[in-house]
């Protein structure tokens, strides 16, 4: 199963001065995730055939509130760009499309959803936040516990990416893999794709793991 985009892991500090298109989701993408859509609502046909036609990339954050269809509904102010690398038309107009997450973003303001949700966006790559191999052990043992946490939520039968995926060897993208694949619901992945730096990132999915871990060993105890 491939969960990664290759060459995924360029860092950028442009500014996006044209507004974007926004793409607001039940669930959190983060940078080098792969993120199918299946696209049937009209405004978000439209927004598909705009990137298709111009630049191919939306941004996606996470609904806190309300529903994916219709709007009106509350969004976090901290996404990712998603690029599209596929897109096929349907014969009554619906898109099947597979994107990737390329880079984080920070909602400076809100436009009127006309056609479709738009913001105007800025680049906010990671902070490292701590010196090279710092953050090397912080790596190291934040994916010891998301091994651990796989393989104990792959023993009771719940379906799960299996515990030898690969990761990569860099902190910031390590960082946003691991909170991709750790049992977390999508509050707490937000919260970790707004963790403004690395070292923060991997200390907080550690921990989040560590309750994973505890809570699977837990119930499996109990049988």
């Amino acid at each position: 199963m491939c969960l990664w985009a290759a060459g995924s892991g360029a860092r950028t500090v442009d500014i996006v001065t044209d507004p974007m298109p926004m793409f607001p989701l039940g669930g959190v993408l983060v940078p080098s995730m792969l993120l199918p859509l299946h696209v049937f609502e009209e405004r978000y046909r439209r927004l598909v055939r705009d990137c298709l036609d111009g630049t191919p990339e939306f941004g996606v954050v996470l609904i806190e509130r309300g529903s994916e269809v219709g709007g009106g509904e509350a969004r976090t102010l901290v996404g990712t760009v998603a690029r599209l690398i596929e897109a096929t038309e349907m014969p009554d107009g619906r898109f099947a499309v597979n994107t990737v997450g390329v880079r984080r973003i920070r909602i400076r303001q809100w436009l009127d959803d006309d056609p479709y949700p738009r913001a105007d966006v800025e680049d906010w790559p990671d902070d490292p936040g701590a010196p090279l191999t710092e953050l090397d052990a912080q790596r190291y043992a934040a994916v010891t516990r998301l091994r651990r946490a796989l393989a104990l939520q792959s023993e009771m039968g719940e379906p799960a990416p299996p515990a030898t995926v690969e990761l990569s060897d860099d902190a910031e993208l390590a960082s946003h893999q691991i909170s991709a694949l750790a049992p977390v619901g999508p509050h707490d992945r937000q919260g970790l794709l707004a963790a403004p730096s690395t070292a923060l990132r991997l200390t907080e999915v550690a921990a989040l793991l560590d309750d994973a871990i505890a809570t699977f060993t837990a119930r499996m105890e109990l049988g």
